[in-house]
């Protein structure tokens, strides 16, 4: 195994500027642990002078971070900002910042897109007829696409926007649970609500529901139907068979838009039940009009643990094969 050289490298902000700094440590230096945890460095700080430890490249971008976010830290800076800050420094390289069309939302003055894939998703959701973003947890799918939905909305584009998922249990039984059909799969739809309430408001969205102009329903209240002049997003495809596949596909009618979201690493079908999501690339690949996005570790944009969480599942699943 080679072994990975250490380096220690010193920064010091000055003149000193106190409140400044403490907004860059953060509670209780809080933010140097992100960024510690984030690029797996070691940050020793003593007034306006920091020390940074640990492979050569990872101090490098740590020194950067740094100056990024006292340069920012005269405003008020959250966990939040530094670990979307992180996301942007290590996974685009240095003044290539990615690429994205500009959408039009009604609770947001720009959304950014934060790799390179994600640029490439939100390209492809406004110029292709039917795409498909697979890849793992916090990579983003899901919300740009309700994103790419509401702007196409907001233009006019479309007139509706229709969201599904496959009703499929994750092990936990809601059979039991009290209410009507509509409330039995509430579970399996909150993070489609959820994304529509924080890109619209909550009040509008309302509006809509009762309008028409958004549904959101179960993949099984699909068939039989075609949806022309819609957004439609299936979300958790990883979660349908081959024939809902091809079902949901063959509903698109007329100035529609189709994204299709899942994680083939997540699929909670029965055993020996084939993913139509899996089956979809195989089928698809390759056919003009329809694109894909392979999301990767590196686009995970949650907290920086969630990257290495997945990493180490690639790794012990590499290892099987």
């Amino acid at each position: 195994m080679r072994a990975v050289k250490s380096q220690t490298q010193e920064l010091a902000f000055e003149p000193v500027d106190n409140p400044r700094l403490a907004m860059l440590c953060g509670a209780l230096d809080e933010n140097l642990r992100q960024i510690e945890t984030a690029l797996d460095v070691t940050i020793a700080r003593r007034a306006e002078r920091f020390a940074i430890s640990g492979e050569a490249a990872q101090v490098g971008i740590a020194a950067r971070a740094l100056r990024r976010f006292y340069d920012l830290a005269a405003r008020d800076l959250s966990v939040e900002d530094i670990q979307l800050g992180l996301v942007e420094m290590t996974r685009t390289p240095a003044g290539a910042a990615p690429e994205a069309p500009a959408l039009r939302l009604p609770r947001r003055s720009e959304l950014t897109a934060r790799t390179p894939r994600q640029a490439q998703y939100l390209q492809q959701m406004q110029t292709h007829d039917i795409t498909f973003g697979v890849g793992p947890a916090g990579t983003g799918k899901t919300f740009l696409a309700v994103a790419a939905a509401v702007d196409a909305f907001e233009r006019d584009a479309v007139k509706r926007i229709v969201l599904t998922r496959p009703a499929v249990e994750a092990g936990e039984k809601l059979g039991f649970l009290p209410g009507d059909l509509a409330q039995k799969v509430d579970p399996y739809l909150r993070p489609l609500y959820d994304a529509l309430y924080d890109l619209m408001g909550y009040d509008k969205v309302n509006r809509l529901f009762e309008r028409g102009a958004i549904e959101v329903a179960p993949l099984a209240f699909m068939r039989g139907r075609t949806l022309n002049h819609s957004f439609i997003i299936l979300d958790e495809a990883q979660n349908t068979t081959p024939e809902q596949m091809k079902m949901f596909l063959t509903r698109i009618g007329f100035g529609s838009r189709a994204v299709v979201t899942g994680d083939v690493t997540q699929i909670d079908l029965a055993r020996g039940q084939a993913s139509g999501l899996v089956d979809a690339r195989n089928v698809l690949a390759g056919v003009r009009g329809i694109a894909f996005t392979a999301f990767q570790s590196e686009d995970v944009v949650r907290h920086p643990l969630v990257q290495a969480i997945v990493d180490a599942y690639e790794r012990r699943s590499s290892r099987k094969k």
